[in-house]
């Protein structure tokens, strides 16, 4: 696998540290090497066009290509799956964006924590009562990535099985989100009433949650009365 990084700095998560492996100028930020294990670097200056060349050149002999610009950027550039699969007919396209491609706000950023709340999870998350609070992994990004994951292998197969050519796909961090409200959602389509805030507490299930003692907590998860 191969990374492509911006020159200078390379992946900004390069710098998002405390904590670090190793010290001074070859220190490791601890988020940097999570999501990063078992990869090459390689800098490369998109902006260029000799860049660009280099990217071209990558995506000629790799089975998948992985981007997670703005939506258009690469068409900007000429590196979009339209512009690669003439060049390797096999290629695998995987856009991850916010919004996705189509819809009404495809044009606009995202962060984790922006769609945490846009998809509906900081509003179950936290203390009733209290204020929205963010899941404390990425959520977000992490689940979009198990669903870019899952449709590569599905266009892997169907490659494999079919005429050996590619597809494009597109995942994006709202759909994934909306995804995951799983029956949270499906208790509002029913009932009409908006999920709030329920610390532990599960909204269908009693006793399901965790209960102070005298020196810490415990958790009593009983989904039946036989239980």
């Amino acid at each position: 696998m191969i990374k492509v990084e911006r020159p200078g700095t390379g992946d900004q998560t390069r710098t998002w540290r405390p904590p670090s492996f190793g010290e001074g100028e070859d220190a490791q930020s601890a988020y940097y090497v999570s999501v990063n294990r078992n990869k090459r670097s390689v800098e490369v200056n998109l902006a260029t066009d000799a860049g660009r060349e280099v990217f071209r050149d990558l995506a000629r002999e790799a089975d998948v290509a992985v981007e997670n610009f703005r939506v258009g950027k690469t068409a900007e550039w000429g590196l979009d799956y339209p512009d690669l699969v003439d060049d390797n007919p096999g290629l695998i396209y995987c856009s991850l964006s916010g919004y996705g491609e189509w819809g009404p706000d495809r044009d606009e950023p995202a962060y984790d924590v922006m769609m945490q709340a846009k998809g509906g999870l900081m509003s179950i998350t936290g203390v009733e009562g209290g204020p929205p609070v963010r899941v404390g992994v990425a959520l977000a990004d992490v689940g979009a990535g198990m669903y870019a994951t899952q449709a590569i292998l599905a266009v892997l197969l169907d490659r494999e099985l079919g005429d050996g050519t590619g597809q494009k796909v597109d995942v994006s961090l709202l759909h994934g989100q909306a995804a995951w409200m799983s029956y949270i959602a499906t208790n509002y389509f029913a009932s009409g009433e908006p999920p709030g805030r329920v610390g532990s507490k599960h909204p269908n299930i009693v006793p399901y949650r965790a209960f102070e003692t005298r020196d810490d907590y415990v958790v009593v998860a009983c989904s039946s009365d036989a239980f």
